[in-house]
């Protein structure tokens, strides 16, 4: 069955109608107390003194959100919500699903203020930030603009702290910003050329913080804290120094550090390690509703650490509210078996990747033989052409995937059907031609096709050890390339093993979603398409020498990429019309190229939504950037139709 991208547009079309409103504040100014409802959350805090009235919580002008413009349900105090997670680490994707951004997108991706109160830009040069009088951390203590100014003067422009220096979202035609403390509640960035990427990073999934908590961080830092206490503090911890004490204790996507404060509408009250993590409401938080409630509306949430593989069966068997990491499309049949039993509907959501699986050839492998195969246009074409996207589709999609490359989807205005396979439809006597050109035409007894050094031509894939259905299309690309004469092996591992083997040229070939955008617009930066990050599996140690400005990692030296790279640059002093353009030949040259190669994009995310938890989309798509999973659905919304029932029975 040919793939039929019309149901895809259609759900996203309707998401991006339902919630278009979604995080854009209404007017509403409380003229007293009772104005607003105190969480019963609080009721035991507020009565023994220790937490002062929601009046004096709140920012003078929180950000007042209106369900009813959204579509969704005012909601009322109470639950706990429950999730499962595969290892204690995952508890980060609180943040991401926190979602709570100096500016964040909606659901229909417009950028608007969050944290910020409002934001000024001028010739996208000048970016002045104006932060809510009275918004204060969940330990209670003000936010202000020293907590901006600490990050930028004592955490990132800190030797120790910072080897590489700022983050490359800080710099605008290799130069740093200066920055300004305009008064307690205003800070300024002014940069020499244009930085139109810079708000864009502020929102995504994984934000760089470019503010920290300083009444928190500075008793660890040299320049603040007290020497002997800072001295007992590294005995304590068993570290080498002040600076590593430090970045110890700021982890605030990590968020490991339940002593540490945040902003996010939760706050982590288990300690590392752990089998169980309870995250109970902010008192601080900075969101109201209309009807004067303070967000979030759930008090708790408990995120459940279990085995990988049993996911799937413990959401079956109701021991999750809301479930969608750890679950794949193979998971269907036995989410839909537990439905009724458990009082729960199975969602569908498209996923947003560029693509649901690819393969990123480390073109900086360490072996030289093969680091020139892999750079060899050539190479990189037959290794796409030799996979049976159709077959891999019909086998494990039923045929409903989108076949081809890692590329954007039809959602995207920047789609173009060519694009999508170019070099990407199975062709077994054209591959087989490449290879030969290549100079590979010596077999072993197996028909496996040997290298110049007389070694057979195996290619080992390095997988994240977290998706059986990873395995399962590799064993069938496994079949398809011994036909053309590869060898590929199957290399389990763990994440970050994979990935910092990735970096140090040490794995050959990984395996991993594709591009994070998978529904572009010309106003977004091209950032994933050029070598400018160190997790991009492709060129990892091109993107180390970006992001830390030639202080690691090496400088690229293949053309394309050079020149994909320059394309990246000049779309931030670019006309609208230049940057539509320059986006189109940046995705052509990757459809050429197979940079990455792409198998199936397209799949469908099973989402699992207890049916007493309200305001969570009946369609919506899931991806990482732009989304935050669930973030941009904003989750402090979400809200239990039994929560009275749960706030009696002590859940």
């Amino acid at each position: 069955m040919p793939y039929n991208p019309l149901p895809v547009v259609r759900v996203i079309a309707l998401v991006l109608l339902i919630c278009c409103a979604t995080g854009l504040s209404v007017t509403f100014s409380p003229a007293a107390e009772n104005d607003y409802i105190e969480p019963p959350f609080f009721e035991r805090a507020r009565a023994d003194g220790v937490l002062p009235s929601i009046m004096e919580r709140l920012p003078d002008q929180p950000l007042i959100t209106d369900p009813a413009a959204q579509g969704l349900e005012a909601g009322q105090y109470g639950g706990t919500l429950r999730t499962l997670i595969t290892k204690p680490r995952d508890i980060r994707y609180m943040v991401v699903n926190g979602y709570a951004r100096l500016v964040g997108r909606n659901a229909s991706l417009q950028l608007l203020p969050d944290i910020l109160e409002s934001y000024e830009v001028a010739d996208e040069r000048v970016f002045t930030f104006h932060l809510r009088a009275g918004h204060r951390w969940s330990d209670g203590h003000p936010f202000t603009a020293e907590d901006f100014r600490y990050y930028w003067e004592d955490v990132a422009n800190n030797p120790e702290l910072s080897p590489a220096g700022p983050p490359a979202l800080l710099l605008a035609g290799k130069a740093l910003p200066e920055f300004e403390v305009v008064d307690s509640l205003t800070v300024r960035y002014r940069w020499a050329e244009p930085n139109p990427a810079f708000l864009s990073a502020l929102a995504q999934a994984r934000p760089p913080f470019i503010y920290r908590p300083a009444h928190y961080l500075g008793q660890f830092h040299i320049r603040y804290a007290d020497p002997d206490r800072l001295a007992d503090a590294i005995a304590a911890e068993k570290v080498r120094n002040w600076a590593a004490l430090h970045n110890r204790r700021d982890n605030m996507y990590k968020f490991d550090n339940i002593e540490m404060p945040t902003l996010q509408p939760w706050v982590n009250r288990t300690a590392s390690p752990a089998a169980q993590y309870v995250f109970e409401r902010n008192p601080y938080y900075h969101r109201v509703d209309r009807a004067g409630r303070q967000l979030p509306y759930i008090d708790r949430v408990v995120m459940q650490v279990a085995d990988g593989r049993l996911i799937a069966a413990k959401t079956n068997a109701g021991e999750s509210d809301l479930q969608a990491r750890g679950l794949s499309f193979s998971d269907i049949t036995v989410l839909r078996q537990g439905e009724a039993r458990n009082d729960y509907q199975t969602r569908l959501w498209p996923l947003s990747a560029g693509a649901h699986m690819a393969l990123y050839p480390n073109l900086n492998y360490e072996r030289p033989v093969w680091r020139t195969l892999f750079r060899d246009v050539r190479f990189r074409r037959a290794l796409s052409l030799g996979i049976d996207r159709h077959l891999i589709n019909r086998s494990l999609f039923f045929g409903l995937a989108l076949e081809g490359n890692n590329m954007v989807l039809p959602t995207s205005p920047l789609f173009e059907p060519a694009l999508q396979t170019r070099w990407a439809v199975y062709n077994r006597a054209v591959a087989n031609r490449m290879l030969d050109a290549l100079g590979l035409t010596a077999r072993d007894g197996r028909g496996i096709r040997l290298l110049p050094d007389g070694q057979p031509l195996r290619i080992i894939v390095e997988t994240a050890g977290e998706s059986p259905e990873q395995v399962d299309i590799l064993e069938l690309i496994a079949a398809d390339w011994k036909t053309i004469g590869i060898d590929l092996l199957i290399k389990p591992s763990q994440r970050e093993v994979m990935r910092n083997r990735a970096y140090a040229g040490k794995a050959m070939m990984t395996v991993w979603s594709g591009f994070d955008t998978g529904m572009p617009t010309a106003d977004m930066p091209p950032d994933m398409l050029a070598p400018m990050a160190q997790d991009d599996l492709q060129w990892p140690r091109w993107g180390q020498y970006y992001q830390t400005g030639g202080k690691g990692g090496e400088p690229p030296d293949m053309a394309g990429p050079v020149y994909l790279l320059a394309l990246a640059q000049e779309w931030r002093a670019a006309t609208m019309d230049r940057r539509r353009a320059i986006w189109r030949e940046m995705l052509n040259l990757h459809a050429d190229a197979q940079y990455t190669i792409g198998v199936i994009a397209g799949v469908q995310q099973p989402v699992v939504v207890s049916n007493r938890l309200r305001n969570v989309p009946q369609m919506a798509f899931y991806g990482w950037d732009p989304g935050a999973q669930f973030g941009i659905y904003r989750p402090d919304q979400f809200w239990f139709a039994d929560a009275a029932d749960q706030q009696r029975a002590g859940g």
